[in-house]
């Protein structure tokens, strides 16, 4: 069995949703589960007619749901060739555009705006794509089963950025999905949605279509889990930034890891984790070029004498920086700093030392001002905006002399302000101001890949 995840861009269409009925079709020996995300744009536009709404802009909330409506009924129309099963689908769809309009109009009515609310108008993207796309396969005679993500992924109630309850999900998720598989059925079903223990509807956060799958696939015991998506797998930088980027044939879990969370946008950073627990394969592939290989995520990878794998950057970084001569011999000094921070739920990414500072980066500045207030208590507090986090992965580069040299004498007149080696030695991070981030990453890039031969763990992009 394996688990087949559909992104947005692989759905947005009827061309597109046609490719990935080839592809699930393809692997149909293979038991797929499908999990889709809602198609392009869908979910932004849900959020928006939101807030919209909030504003008081009602007429604007209700046509740009009306505009959302028009784009499904023109993917189905040119999907379905059943009169009565297009007219059947087209007012499925408009009673539930219609259910939001009147959501909306009480969002506007009241002037209050919750996450409860939110995650219930955000996870229709989700339900429209998944019930197209099976409405598609059946009427083409493929044996499909929708099943609705909410009756198995069970979440807390910490709306809009839910976490699954591992336990109750194992205990549903058997019984709701097998006997589907072994009556020889396709399972399609939803990402990035769930339901609390009393049924409301709740969402995993941005992302959270791929953190789906990879619950999907830990909790089955899948085979691999596919994460279709509009790119050809894990490069070696961002193609935006190095059009010349090769891809990554093969790379480790901790790899993996590293780069979404520093920047790499094809992964959420919560992807692998269970499947890493489980020792189950991800695929990274991309829709528009099915035949291509794309990138294994693996636990063990070949064995290899290349000390840098990628290079990852992450922009809208802001640093900043403690200092108290207070610090030196004092115990519970980081413990007082860091729990400023876990009070006003700010995520800290790097943090470098000495004895008497600590420099510490933020991307979530909401809270900066209160948390820069606390801080200012018992230390002296200097901050600094527009900054950007460079890193360079590879778990060969705590064995590889040199490396640290290479970095340095590549990026040249760029100034670092400030460097962390990884706990697991397999990345370097670097901070640098935002507008030289371009700059850095090609002259690193440079470096490290080019010219660069192709090998068991890297291959040049592939055509369609």
């Amino acid at each position: 069995m394996i688990v087949q995840k559909f992104g947005g861009t692989s759905v947005e269409s009827a061309s597109a949703m046609e490719n990935v009925i080839t592809i699930v079709l393809r692997e149909k020996e293979r038991q797929p589960v499908v999990v889709s995300s809602a198609i392009s744009g869908a979910t932004n536009a849900l959020l928006t007619s939101a807030h919209l709404a909030l504003e008081g802009k009602l007429d604007q909330s209700h046509a740009m749901l009306s505009d959302l409506l028009e784009r499904h009924v023109v993917i189905l129309e040119n999907l379905l060739t059943n009169r009565s099963n297009i007219q059947s689908l087209i007012f499925h769809i408009r009673k539930r555009i219609d259910e939001l309009k009147i959501l909306c109009q009480g969002i506007a009515i009241l002037g209050e705006l919750t996450n409860r609310s939110l995650d219930a108008i955000a996870s229709l993207g989700e339900l429209l794509s998944t019930r197209i796309l099976a409405d598609t396969m059946s009427e083409r005679d493929v044996p499909v089963e929708l099943i609705d993500v909410r009756t198995f992924m069970i979440t807390d109630d910490q709306f809009a950025s839910a976490a699954p309850l591992f336990n109750e999900i194992e205990e549903k998720i058997g019984p709701t999905l097998l006997p589907h598989m072994e009556a020889g059925k396709i399972v399609i079903t939803q990402g990035f949605i769930g339901a609390t223990r009393q049924g409301v509807t709740s969402t995993l956060g941005r992302g959270g279509s791929d953190y789906s799958a990879a619950i999907i696939g830990s909790l089955l015991n899948a085979e691999e889990i596919q994460i279709w998506t509009d790119v050809d797998g894990i490069l070696t930088a961002d193609p935006r930034m190095v059009p010349s980027a090769s891809k990554l044939k093969v790379i480790s879990f901790q790899e993996a890891s590293e780069l979404a969370y520093f920047g790499a946008k094809v992964l959420h950073p919560s992807t692998i984790l269970p499947a890493v627990k489980k020792d189950i394969p991800v695929i990274v592939l991309n829709s528009r070029k099915p035949r291509n290989s794309g990138t294994r995520i693996v636990a063990n990878p070949p064995k290899t004498n290349v000390a840098v794998k990628s290079i990852a950057s992450k922009k809208r970084i802001t640093v900043i920086n403690i200092q108290s001569t207070r610090m030196l011999m004092a115990h519970g000094f980081l413990e007082s700093i860091f729990s400023v921070f876990s009070r006003h739920n700010t995520s800290v990414d790097l943090v470098s030392t000495s004895e008497v500072a600590v420099s510490l980066t933020i991307d979530n500045t909401r809270q900066l001002d209160n948390i820069v207030a606390d801080l200012e208590k018992f230390a002296e507090t200097t901050v600094y905006h527009n900054k950007a986090i460079l890193c360079i992965v590879g778990e060969q580069m705590h064995t590889t002399i040199g490396v640290a040299d290479r970095i340095f004498h590549a990026l040249g007149d760029i100034n670092v302000m400030m460097i962390t080696q990884g706990a697991s030695e397999i990345n370097m991070s670097l901070v640098i101001d935002e507008d030289r981030v371009q700059d850095a990453v090609q002259r690193l890039h440079k470096a490290f890949f080019e010219p660069l031969r192709e090998t068991e763990i890297f291959e040049s992009i592939q055509a369609n």
